[in-house]
């Protein structure tokens, strides 16, 4: 669940200030982006873990309320994940993660392989322990599933792990950081040896690589921002769901710009995330 906070600057150590308003929204790179790849056509089932919680309640009825098979979404004795995501004035923001239930179960159980096994796409997100991401992607590989990965929270991925990754979506800053490299361009090649890397850039676009070479450097969508959150899980749900629709890569990433453009114009995470006829609207 996201709780957000808009407020006009983050505060400096021991410093408290006034806030503008409250909001608590369904959240999760995860939700996020089955939600966004729902809207956008895709063919959506989600595999996690929610507590025994109102929150847990909620984010359920968000995934079933877009369509999305939520039959692996177990419930555990560990309290709801929640993101505490402040939102500036000018729109950008600064999250804290609190995982909760995401990290209570670290291995896949014999029920979680059959939506994997015959996805067309498995996306994955570092906000369930590498562990079982790791395993997922593993089991994608095997049965021929094209794996995506968003590295947030960005964090040291064990040996391996980029390996079972055929499409990794960071943003410029995970980059660099996955990379160990100050540049980001540098860091899209070199994450791009044996990959496609989509780099999303927030307001200065997307930077796509492979194998060392830049394929595409896009432009964003020129709009006025009121909250960038969950605009690069829109960004990523869109891409898969129109790869999974037969799109070629520059007509999935056209979508994918024009979703995220249109998101950072709401307030909130799913409740900024366009439908695909809206979508589709903007890129004629």
């Amino acid at each position: 669940m996201d709780l957000v906070v808009r407020q006009p600057r983050l505060p400096e150590p021991g410093e408290t200030i006034f806030g503008s308003a409250y909001s608590a929204v369904p959240g999760g790179k995860g939700l996020n982006q089955a939600v966004a790849a729902a809207r956008a056509g895709g063919d959506v089932a989600f595999v996690g873990a929610v507590g025994h919680d109102a929150f847990g309640a909620q984010l359920r009825a968000t995934l079933v309320a877009d369509g999305i098979d939520v039959a692996r979404l177990v419930e555990v004795d560990v309290e709801t994940g929640t993101a505490h995501i402040a939102v500036m004035d000018g729109g950008e923001n600064s999250i804290v993660v609190v995982p909760g239930a995401n990290a209570a179960l670290t291995a896949l159980s014999a029920d979680d392989t059959a939506p994997i096994e015959r996805a067309g796409y498995l996306l994955a997100q570092f906000e369930r322990p590498l562990d079982l991401v790791a395993d997922a992607l593993a089991l994608a590989k095997r049965h021929g599933v094209t794996t995506v990965l968003t590295p947030a929270p960005v964090q040291e991925v064990p040996a391996g792990l980029l390996e079972l990754v055929d499409i990794l979506v960071p943003n410029a800053i995970e980059a660099r950081q996955l990379a160990g490299l100050a540049d980001e361009i540098a860091a899209a090649l070199a994450l791009s040896a044996g990959r496609l890397v989509v780099m999303t850039r927030g307001g200065d676009g997307v930077l796509v690589a492979r194998d060392g070479e830049v394929l595409h450097d896009l432009p964003a969508r020129r709009v006025e921002p009121v909250d960038t959150t969950g605009a690069g899980d829109t960004f990523t749900g869109v891409l898969v769901a129109r790869l999974s629709r037969g799109d070629d890569l520059p007509t999935a990433l056209a979508a994918a710009g024009v979703g995220a453009s249109i998101s950072v114009t709401r307030a909130g995470a799913t409740t900024s995330m366009p439908e695909w006829a809206e979508i589709a609207a903007a890129l004629v």
